[in-house]
């Protein structure tokens, strides 16, 4: 049998085993990306292969931790990609301040960082009072890291440029607090988020959202599971909300294309037409 055979074996029965023991369903994310985070779990786990993971797996739910945090994806920053939060603050904040209260979902939100800059945007809009903005992830070690909002004082400098990038109006030394080797975000902006866990791949979406950011998460999903989630992200939305993906996705070849109009091409926005 060919080694790349056995990979795909074994990889079936890790996620069936996973399914089975803790109800995670990751049968439909990119195999290739899928691969390289449970290869990396072997290695460092000093395993032989991806067989010896599932006795551990099932056996040992601290083990299973470390597996759920190697899915996690937690790469981001502070107004990553500042180009998209200027085209927040210029275009579609105007619409938003239209609504009596404002609901926004940050699906994947990892460990908050994008959570928080949308904060401190809505705050300088003067809509912060009005939003609640529901942040989700599947990896309940991310979500604590975003709720407690603490992040290396080393972050700041790069966070304070793309801030600034992004069309930032204060200081951005404004909205946390240093200390040591650390950087706690103000108070004000925590208590407008809430936190929570959600898996894009079986839960169920939300209601009336007048703009969700899921971005760079679809890229970790092969195709059926992308126009699940797509699927659900429409219907979570209100008719002329807004849907901002990550760089590298979009509606192009998707089934829900028909029900969006592109409302920045380059920042990936989209907005829910009024009827569908």
């Amino acid at each position: 049998m060919k080694k790349k055979d056995t990979h795909e074996i074994e990889t079936n029965l890790l996620l069936e085993a996973i399914l089975f023991c803790y109800g995670y369903d990751f049968r439909h994310w990119s195999r290739a990306s899928l691969e390289r985070r449970i290869l990396h779990r072997v290695k460092s786990s000093g395993l032989a292969s991806i067989s010896e993971m599932i006795p551990k797996i099932i056996h040992d739910p601290d083990f299973f931790g470390l597996f759920l945090k190697d899915m996690s994806i937690t790469v981001t920053e502070m107004f990553r990609d500042p180009h998209v939060f200027k085209k927040i603050r210029r275009q579609v904040c105007g619409q938003l301040k239209t609504y009596p209260r404002v609901n926004i979902w940050h699906a994947g939100c990892a460990t908050g960082e994008e959570v928080y800059s949308m904060a401190i945007l809505l705050e300088e809009e003067g809509l912060l009072k009005k939003t609640r903005i529901y942040a989700t992830d599947f990896n309940n070690h991310s979500l604590e890291i975003a709720e407690k909002g603490i992040y290396p004082a080393e972050q700041m400098k790069l966070f304070t440029k793309n801030y600034l990038a992004a069309g930032g109006k204060a200081s951005f030394a404004d909205y946390y607090q240093a200390k040591f080797n650390a950087a706690k975000m103000k108070a004000s902006l925590r208590e407008k988020i809430t936190f929570a866990n959600h898996n894009l791949a079986q839960d169920h979406g939300f209601a009336q959202m007048h703009m969700i950011l899921c971005r760079n998460v679809l890229i970790y999903f092969d195709r059926e599971l992308q126009e699940k989630v797509l699927n659900l992200l429409k219907d979570s939305l209100i008719f002329r909300g807004y849907l901002i993906l990550g760089e590298k996705e979009s509606l192009e070849f998707s089934n829900v294309k028909e029900s969006f109009e592109v409302y920045g091409r380059k920042e990936k926005i989209y907005r829910k037409k009024a009827s569908v």
